[in-house]
């Protein structure tokens, strides 16, 4: 069993969290529900539980600045939030969990999935990433975390010239000429990566767009990269990356 702790200053929104999780997790024992960050720190240093959900606006202590009064992270972690682009962008390139509210169904049995799946992998591990991240969210992150077949691979960004589908993995090039094999489908990449100046060019490959050095005219097109790789480009993707591609 998971021993759970709901964090939200919003008490319906802990009511519905709660009974969805009761209806449909089967593994998940709720032994706290607090609607302040003080009142979590409590709930967390006497249950020891295994996983947190945590709202991130709240007034008083934010759930980051809780997080941040916590020695001990000895827990796995889901942010629930509404739509707050930079909060959600430093969560997402941290490789961290997160909910958008309201909170659908399928999409916690998900993230419950994901918990028993890299349980142990605790979120202390994420969270000096995170707190870096959160300090540029008002400006471009530069690093991002990935998860690879034995844990977290955390890149520079500029140095991650293309993206290259493999079924449900992404192969990464780098600036260094390594090839790094990730466990995301290039769609999952492209989510992640969607605010940092990369462009689905075909349905295989994402490119970062400061890495091409050269567009030639075709049917479609090819790029070619700063690594010396080619590209082509696919025909219903042509327009949108030729009005791109004049921005640069």
């Amino acid at each position: 069993m998971l021993k759970t702790i709901l964090i939200d200053d919003q008490e319906f929104c802990s009511e519905i969290l709660k009974d969805m999780l009761e209806a449909n997790c089967s593994d998940v024992e709720i032994v706290a529900v607090c609607h302040s960050g003080k009142d979590g720190i409590k709930a967390i240093k006497k249950h020891q539980p295994d996983l947190v959900f945590l709202d991130v606006e709240m007034p008083e202590m934010s759930g980051f600045e809780m997080l941040q009064k916590i020695k001990e992270k000895e827990f796995e972690i889901i942010f629930t939030t509404s739509f707050d682009k930079y909060s959600i962008q430093a969560i997402r390139y941290s490789a961290l969990d997160y909910l958008l509210k309201p909170v659908v169904t399928h999409e916690l049995i998900n993230a419950i999935e994901r918990v028993n799946k890299h349980r142990g992998k605790y979120f202390s591990r994420h969270f000096g990433e995170l707190v870096k991240n959160l300090s540029n969210t008002k400006r471009a992150i530069s690093r991002v975390a990935l998860p690879s077949s034995d844990g977290l691979i955390f890149l520079d960004i500029d140095d991650i010239i293309h993206c290259e589908s493999d079924s449900n993995y992404t192969t990464l090039y780098l600036t260094s000429k390594d090839k790094i094999v990730i466990t995301k489908t290039l769609k999952e990449v492209e989510n992640i990566l969607e605010e940092s100046n990369f462009f689905r060019i075909h349905n295989s490959h994402l490119v970062n767009i400061v890495h091409i050095r050269r567009y030639v005219r075709g049917n479609a097109g090819y790029i070619i990269m700063s690594d010396g790789t080619s590209l082509n480009i696919g025909r219903n993707r042509k327009d949108q990356f030729l009005s791109q591609f004049a921005r640069l």
